[in-house]
């Protein structure tokens, strides 16, 4: 497979893609989804040490990029669920992949560091 050659890093497809799933939390996010709909309060629960307002940004950004639908039950009180629309779901194989190559090259060698 040829490469192509980028005279910046904002023409290379990588950087766009990072925008969008990039940072600390979203792809972790979009990882957990991947078992089906969450609540906010059960991924805030997941998630150990994101903040509230972090949570509901990266939601939102997510969501805004057409990764996460929100779903609003007009209940009492409301209760909103976040899902992969179908454009997330398409980074299922990515994410696996991913959580793959960490378990093999990444925790089996700070496991074995522990140890030793």
């Amino acid at each position: 497979m040829e490469r192509t050659r980028y005279h910046a890093a904002t023409d290379c497809p990588i950087t766009a893609t990072i925008d969008v799933i990039g940072g600390k939390w979203k792809p972790i996010l979009i990882y957990l989804l991947l078992e089906g709909p969450l609540r906010f309060g059960e991924l805030h629960r997941i998630v150990p040490g994101i903040a509230l307002k972090v949570l509901s940004r990266q939601l939102k950004e997510l969501e805004e990029d057409g990764i996460v639908s929100r779903t609003v039950y007009a209940e009492v009180p409301p209760r909103v669920e976040y899902a992969l629309t179908e454009k997330g779901e398409s980074l299922r194989e990515i994410m696996l992949q991913l959580s793959q190559w960490s378990s093999e090259r990444l925790l089996k060698q700070r496991a074995a560091a522990a140890t030793a």
